[in-house]
């Protein structure tokens, strides 16, 4: 019989990271406390996003509502890299990373993590920015997506092509 498999990998649904954004757009226009403290957030290119506004503490209250957005849209805080808000000016700038792929020390750790503790029968390859993760038995690649989740590992994991 085949062995079953499924993948690990570290993707960004980049739609609903613009919709957390826009959604912040609003409520930073609407909201009183932001009014008259020139904060912005927008798009930075493809992977960043910049904040702005005319204190420290304003960049961080909207890196905040922010943070709210993403994760009531369904996402990991884990993708995001949040800089310290630097003096640029007049203004305070902060950028904020947004982190795709596992790289190659996360794509050890795991499957040490997968070798080490997880079932005996399973077998996990690096390729590329993904994980495979393979086994004659379905039974233990649940037992290795249970593994993982319980693990607090900094970054967002999702488990895919299960076949």
């Amino acid at each position: 019989m085949a062995d079953s498999s499924f993948d690990i990998v570290s993707k960004i649904d980049r739609q609903e990271v613009d919709n957390a954004l826009n959604q912040t757009v609003k409520e930073i226009g609407h909201r009183f406390d932001f009014k008259g403290t020139g904060a912005a957030i927008s798009w930075s290119g493809q992977n960043n996003i910049e904040i702005k506004a005319n204190s420290e503490e304003r960049a961080n209250a909207a890196l905040d509502v922010f943070k709210e957005k993403v994760v009531k849209r369904g996402l990991s805080l884990k993708i995001l890299d949040a800089d310290e808000p630097r003096l640029s000016g007049k203004e305070y700038r902060m950028l904020v990373a947004l982190k795709e792929g596992i790289d190659q020390e996360h794509a050890k750790k795991i499957s040490k993590i997968i070798r080490d503790e997880g079932p005996k029968g399973v077998k996990a390859q690096i390729q590329g920015e993904e994980l495979r993760v393979s086994s004659k038995k379905k039974d233990e690649l649940q037992d290795v997506i249970t593994l993982l989740k319980g693990k607090d590992l900094d970054i967002a994991l999702q488990f895919t092509n299960y076949r």
